[in-house]
């Protein structure tokens, strides 16, 4: 149900308010409008983006953004090494992928840390009641069932097929024969949780609350934290070639995105409208998303220079499980400078 015209007319008067002290981070407008394809995951990870345009300071700073929604961030990557999209808003794992076959996409701003957390359904659940030993419980599970647990995760190299990965062989030290990982994209991970047909999944929000209100039965195992500790998520990347010649653009996205971090903090019930207009479809609402945005899988950071020891422990592991050939360098990968500039406003 959405908010009623008076409620969100005062929420958007306190946003004013709570915004005014980050309101200078936004830079300059451009000298001539800019147009910024971005190619973004559905995720409330993504969500600075989502507000930053829908509260018109892309616009305002002279950017005309479009965007193309994909389904995971190695499917991304493609539409970035053919020139068909500037901006890459998804998990930082493909990124490093990419790099290695010679495409210069550079992170520019965090959006969001530990998103990813795993669900078990109605049928594996039971299985973890009382905080029994997680490998316990697929092991139980598999003995009872006559079948190891299916779970449902993006495809390999994606951030969220990584994280599942880790938690299930490093952190819960599950026997590989109790568990099989099944990658799909994000709908079909939600969709296949829904219907029973998949035994858990790595999700992130707005999942994790939508399943969760539309199956009670649904219960979140492992937080992200848990998962993999300081768990990179998604970021703002942009290609090279574009950051080469529009440096000022660059700078006033990540104003922007910095800005709007600060709102999804601040104030959620604003910044649910525009984050409910790119995510709803028609199938949710902004309460909802709200409650999605305020949620043990919702930590948002605008700071890329806070994730890069993180990149770094995932990738290795990303090299330990075959989805790189070997490790890549980072150094051209952050480039922290617009984030340095635009805080220092």
């Amino acid at each position: 149900m959405r908010l009623p015209v008076l409620a969100i007319c005062l929420s958007a008067f306190a946003g004013l308010l709570a915004a005014g002290p980050v309101a200078a981070q936004t830079a300059a407008p451009v000298a001539a409008p800019v147009a910024l394809r971005v190619g973004v995951i559905p995720v409330v990870g993504a969500a600075p983006i989502f507000v930053a345009n829908g509260e018109g300071w892309l616009k305002a700073a002279g950017l005309t953004p479009t965007f193309t929604t994909f389904e995971s961030g190695p499917n991304m990557i493609q539409a970035l090494a053919s020139g068909t999209i500037d901006v890459y808003v998804a998990g930082v794992a493909p990124l490093a992928v990419a790099r290695t076959k010679g495409i210069d996409v550079r992170v520019v701003a965090a959006t969001a840390i530990e998103e990813m957390v795993f669900v078990a359904g109605p049928k594996l659940a039971p299985y973890f009641a009382g905080g029994v030993d997680k490998a316990e419980a697929f092991r139980q599970f598999k003995a009872k069932e006559g079948r190891s647990a299916r779970l449902a995760t993006q495809p390999l190299g994606s951030v969220p097929n990584t994280t599942l990965q880790y938690w299930l062989w490093q952190v819960a030290k599950t026997d590989k024969a109790n568990a099989d990982v099944v990658a799909m994209g994000i709908d079909a991970t939600q969709q296949a949780m829904l219907a029973g047909a998949v035994d858990g999944a790595s999700i992130r929000e707005p999942a994790l609350t939508i399943v969760q209100m539309r199956n009670p039965g649904i219960t979140l195992i492992a937080t992200g934290g848990e998962m993999f500790p300081d768990q990179p998520g998604t970021v703002v990347a942009v290609s090279g070639a574009f950051a080469d010649k529009n440096p000022a653009a660059v700078e006033s996205l990540v104003a922007s995105v910095i800005r709007a971090t600060a709102l999804l903090k601040s104030d959620p019930a604003r910044a649910a409208i525009p984050v409910e207009a790119a995510l709803g479809k028609g199938i949710t609402d902004v309460a909802t998303i709200q409650k999605a945005l305020t949620s043990p899988a919702a930590k948002f950071t605008a700071d890329p220079r806070a994730i890069v020891a993180a990149t770094k422990a995932m990738q290795a592991y990303q090299v330990s499980i075959g989805a790189l050939d070997k490790d890549v360098p980072l150094d051209g990968l952050f480039d922290a400078r617009y984030y340095e500039k635009a805080t220092a406003q």
